[in-house]
Order: structure tokens, then C-alpha cells, then sequence
């Protein structure tokens, strides 16, 4: 600790002699880069003579940060503290300690000290937000940082301490990225704590509307927190009346363009409070001030805004007659917007664009706050003098030209079968056999039968090329399409077990059938065969009776004979039934028709 005392007392930057103290100081293993038990054996050192400069310039009655300083004829020296934070900061910058480092003792700093001298150290953390902002520094200390400027905004009053918090909120937007996560409202929770207070009994002695300051003042509530407030319920009815009261009653006392001329808002600025007093007694007053309007005016339209934000849920959303409502209560805002003095129109189209630039704002946050920062586009540098013309092509542009000059390069490039393939089912159905493999550990959510379009053109392969592997899907759905051959036999054998049972059913059924068949009834075979003999017995007997002539004048044969064809018709009908089929299927084969011959007995 002697050691950095008499360290921050030389002369120089911090550079001439930071890293060698360092090293006289906790001897490294390695001369330029300290270990973790060495940068925690240094860390504990720092803090210890942080703690006794801060108590020593506490007992001396000096500012911690001017503790130390003097001024001669030379110059003016540097204070202990800040030269202490310096080299610290050389030697974080140059990663010869741990990053961090800087931030804790900032933290310690602004811990030990009162407020008045967190104004001076505040001083020092913006003069080295650039360094401190760098990103090897910033990824290690960003959390400290945080909690540093946290810590403080805790301590200091929001009432008299308005431009010591806006320096540290300042600070914080520029320090952070402007994604840094946890510096914006992701799930858009209002400040619920910051409660309007206002009288609920009318004063003694003063004479003024009650009823409408009550009803003025309560309309807070709902600014307060717009998501607690239901539409299409009492308590939006209730807040409905009470706007409307309000606004009805800017609109019968409107201000003048001398009052708004004598209320400079420019001027007001300068003195600008972040809420306004709520007597009872000031209430006449603030309805002819035009900021007071204008401030519950806005009001109104971010609220409205919020109502119908795009970043909320569906459910949450307006009806169309409720959006029309809402539309009809921000028209009448803005109209006595425009007519609130001075420049009344050029102020409100100022609100609206900032209400329409909030909207991207809110779109921004609903989709995880993404980046904005994106990388620069390498620029070629041109020569000087040198003209870069813009290259013509062929067929107007790149592409269509690369295109043709591969077509006069290879002319076969659209005939050739590769160029489109159907591939075989086994190699297409190859990865989805690998996924039903339990040795191969695949999750059944990265399976390939998920995907639809996997699965529909394999269905479409397997229906013109492995019918079999198509029928199984009724059974074993998309699994079962899959080839046999390409599973390991344990898993076949749960899809070739119905597959066999379904053949065999199959050669049943065409056994049954053939049985059918050949039992069929025999009024069906003589339905079918009745015609052709009938025909060959005609022919046979016109054949014989045109030998023989004993035919009888009536065209009928004689007795004897007829009872002889018909004995032979009975014992030829089985016996010749095959023959006479033989001779009509011979007849049919041979070209000559099976024709009829008409006999007629007068010729």
C-alpha cells in the first residue's frame, strides 16, 4: 500500500510507472498479466488505501476529490484520489488486471462519500465515459456501473435534486446500448407509486367548485396506471363522465392570446417542476395557466394512445365502437389543444409526431428489442482520376447473362437425365429407416416423418414404385412405408408379421373364389351353353332329314324318329356337351362362322 501512496505522488502519466509498481508490488507470475489470486490480493490493497484517503480528506474537512490537490509555480499537482483512479483505469485499459476492478472502486467511492461529494465523483465518471464505455471494460463493469448510478438515484430527493438525476439518467443512455435489455420497460409496468395526493373536504372560507376540483384531481388515478383501467365497464363510464366534465369546461373558458403571451413557456422552462400543487386554493389560478392545460391534455393522449397501442393482446384490444369512442373523446382533446394558446396548432402537431414515433418504439419492444447497430459496408476506393464504368451485360442483367453463357458452354445441360432425378426408395426412405433405429439416439421431434412434405413425396415414390411398401401404411402408418431391407431385423419383424398374415388372407380369398366357381349352379351353365346346342342339333338335323327325306308334310318328323332324337338328345345332352363346345370353339377358330340354317319344308 506505501508502495501506490508514493506511486500516486509522481509526476508523469500514469504509464511511466503504473505496471512497474504493480510488479514491485505483488511480484506476477507473468510480468504483464496478473492471475485472479493476484488481481485479489491487488483489489484488496487499492480498496484499503481508497478507505484511508477518503477518511483522511473526511477529517481534513476537504472535498475527497480535491483532497490532496496543490497548486504551485510549476503547475497545479493532481488529487490523490483521482490520480489513484487513474492508474487504475491505465492499467484496466491495458488488461494488465482484472476489468472490473475500476467499477468496484467507483462503487466504494460513491458509498463512503456524502452527496454533495458524489456531485465531484459523478464529474469524474462523465469525463471518462469514453474509456470507461470501451468494450473490454464495459462487459465486466456494466452490472457495477448499473447498480453504482441506482444507488444513487435511491439517495437523491426526485423534488430538489432534479438536475443531479437527470445527469445520472443521461449518463445511463449513453453509457448503455440503446438494446440493452435492462434498461427498457419490457413488460410495460407503470410507476404505480407516484400517487397524486389532493384534498377530499372542501377548506373553510374559500369559495370554489368542490365537486369539480375532486373531480379534476381524481382523473390521476387513472393516468397513473391506464392498465387498470376495463373498457366497456363502470369504471371506464366513470372516467368517461369525469373527462368529459373537464374538458367541457376548457372549452367554456377558453384563454386568450394575451394569457398564453404572459405565460412565456420558454421562460418557464428554466423552472419547470415535474407535478404540480393540488390546493384547492390554486385551482382558479391553474385552469388560466396554458401549461397546466396542456399538461393534462397530453395526458389524455398518451393515455388514449396506450388504449389502442398495437403491441397489446387481441383480447385487451377496443371494440370497433369502442375505438370509435375513443376516436371521438382524442379529437375533442386536440381540438382544444390547437386552441390552448400560444402556437397551439404548431404544438399539437409536435405531440402527434411524437406519439406516432412512439409507436415504433413499442413495436421495437414487442419483438425482443433487436439491435440496431449494423456493420458498415466496405466502400472500394476508387483512384483518382480513374472513371469506374458500369459493367453492360448481355441480357440485362447478371444472372440472365451467366445463364445463357452456361447454356453456349454446355448445350446438353438441359437434356441431361441428372439434371432431374427420381431417386429409388431405398435411398429416399434411408433417413427416416436411421431414425427409427433406437441405437441411433434421434429425438422423435427431429424426426424425419414430422416433416410433411418428406413424408407426401415419399408416399408418392412409394405408390409408383414398391406397391407392397404403399399398403402397408394403412397398418403402420408412414413408419410402415418404409422398405424391409433397410431395417435391422428386430424392427422388420413388426411390420413383415402383418404384412404375411395379409397374404395369406389374399391367397384364402382366391381360394374361395376358384371354389365359387367351380360349384356354380348348373341352371347357369345351361343358361350359357343351352344356345349352342340348340344350334348344332338344328344343323345336324336338317342335315339328316335332307338325306334320308322321310320328313313329314307338316315339317315334323315321324313318330319313331322322334322318339329317337329325343332319347339320343337326353343320353348325347352329357355325354356330347364337351364335343359339340369343342366343335363351336374349332368352327369360331377356323374362321367359319357357326351360321343357322333356316330349313323349310316346301323346298
Amino acid at each position: 500500500m506505501e508502495f501506490f501512496r508514493s506511486a500516486i505522488l509522481q509526476p508523469g502519466p500514469p504509464e511511466t510507472f503504473a505496471l512497474q509498481t504493480v510488479q514491485q508490488v505483488i511480484k506476477p507470475q507473468k510480468q504483464t498479466k496478473l492471475a485472479q489470486d493476484e488481481n485479489q490480493l491487488l483489489e484488496n490493497i487499492i480498496r484499503t488505501l481508497l478507505q484511508e484517503l477518503v477518511s483522511s480528506a473526511v477529517q481534513s474537512g476537504e472535498p475527497i476529490m480535491q483532497y490532496g490537490q496543490s497548486i504551485d509555480e510549476g503547475g497545479s499537482t493532481q488529487a490523490h484520489i483521482p490520480r489513484l483512479l487513474d492508474v487504475v483505469l491505465y492499467l484496466c485499459g491495458k488488461e494488465h488486471i482484472e476489468g472490473g476492478m475500476i467499477f468496484q472502486l467507483l462503487e466504494d467511492l460513491t458509498e463512503m462519500s456524502t452527496m454533495r461529494n458524489c456531485k465531484d465523483i459523478f464529474g469524474y465518471i462523465e469525463s471518462k465515459q469514453d474509456v470507461l464505455g470501451k468494450l473490454e471494460l464495459f462487459a465486466r463493469g456494466k452490472l457495477v456501473m448499473l447498480r453504482t448510478c441506482n444507488q444513487l438515484l435511491r439517495r437523491l430527493s426526485k423534488a430538489n435534486d432534479v438536475v443531479f438525476c437527470g445527469r445520472i439518467l443521461m449518463f445511463l443512455a449513453h453509457f448503455f446500448p440503446l438494446s440493452e435489455r435492462s434498461a427498457v420497460n419490457i413488460k410495460g409496468v407503470f410507476n404505480t407509486s407516484n400517487q397524486t395526493k389532493y384534498e377530499k373536504e372542501p377548506p373553510d372560507g374559500i369559495s370554489i367548485d368542490f365537486n369539480f376540483y375532486k373531480t379534476f384531481w381524481s382523473l390521476q388515478e387513472h393516468f397513473c396506471n391506464p392498465a387498470s383501467l376495463p373498457l366497456a365497464h363502470p369504471k371506464w363510464q366513470k372516467f368517461v363522465s369525469s373527462l368529459m366534465v373537464v374538458l367541457n369546461t376548457f372549452e367554456s373558458q377558453p384563454l386568450s392570446d394575451e394569457e398564453g403571451d404572459a405565460n412565456n413557456l420558454e421562460e418557464e422552462s428554466a423552472t419547470f417542476s415535474i407535478k404540480y400543487l393540488t390546493s384547492s386554493k390554486l385551482m382558479s389560478l391553474e385552469l388560466k395557466d396554458p401549461s397546466f392545460r396542456r399538461h393534462i391534455l397530453v395526458q389524455c393522449l398518451i393515455l388514449f394512445d396506450y388504449l389502442k397501442a398495437p403491441g397489446k393482446n387481441e383480447k385487451d384490444l377496443p371494440s370497433e365502437n369502442m375505438k370509435d369512442e375513443i376516436k371521438s373523446y382524442e379529437d375533442h382533446v386536440k381540438k382544444l389543444l390547437e386552441m390552448t394558446p400560444p402556437k397551439g396548432k404548431d404544438f399539437l402537431h409536435k405531440v402527434e409526431h411524437i406519439l406516432e414515433r412512439e409507436k415504433n418504439w413499442l413495436w421495437w419492444k414487442r419483438d425482443g428489442c433487436p439491435p440496431f447497430e449494423k456493420q458498415p459496408i466496405e466502400k472500394k476506393v476508387v483512384q483518382d482520376g480513374v472513371k469506374k464504368r458500369r459493367p453492360r451485360w448481355r441480357l440485362g442483367n447478371k444472372e440472365l447473362s451467366q445463364l445463357w453463357k452456361w447454356a453456349d458452354q454446355n448445350p446438353n445441360a438441359l437434356t441431361d437425365p441428372q439434371r432431374v432425378r427420381t431417386p429409388s426408395i431405398t435411398e429416399y426412405w434411408k433417413p427416416l429407416a436411421e431414425d427409427m433405429d433406437p441405437l441411433a439416439g434421434i429425438e422423435a421431434e427431429y424426426h424425419h416423418k414430422n416433416n410433411r412434405v418428406y413424408c407426401w413425396k415419399g408416399l408418392r415414390f412409394s405408390a409408383r414404385q414398391d406397391l407392397e411398401g404403399f399398403s402397408r401404411f394403412t397398418d403402420h402408418g408412414i413408419e410402415g412405408v418404409v422398405p424391409l431391407e433397410l431395417l435391422r431385423p428386430d424392427i422388420r419383424s413388426k411390420y413383415q408379421a402383418k404384412s404375411n398374415e395379409r397374404s395369406k388372407r389374399a391367397k384364402k380369398e382366391e381360394a374361395k373364389d376358384a371354389e365359387n366357381q367351380i360349384a356354380m349352379p348348373a341352371s347357369e351353365i345351361d343358361e350359357g351353353i343351352r344356345p349352342d346346342l340348340e344350334a348344332s342339333a338344328t344343323t345336324m338335323d336338317a342335315e339328316t332329314t335332307a338325306g334320308t327325306g322321310t320328313v313329314s308334310q307338316g315339317g315334323s318328323p315321324m313318330p319313331d324318329e322322334h322318339q329317337k332324337q329325343s332319347s339320343d338328345a337326353d343320353a348325347g345332352q352329357e355325354a356330347g356337351q364337351l364335343e359339340a363346345d369343342a366343335e363351336v370353339e374349332a368352327g369360331m377358330i377356323d374362321g367359319e362362322p357357326d351360321t343357322e340354317v333356316d330349313f323349310d319344308p316346301a323346298t
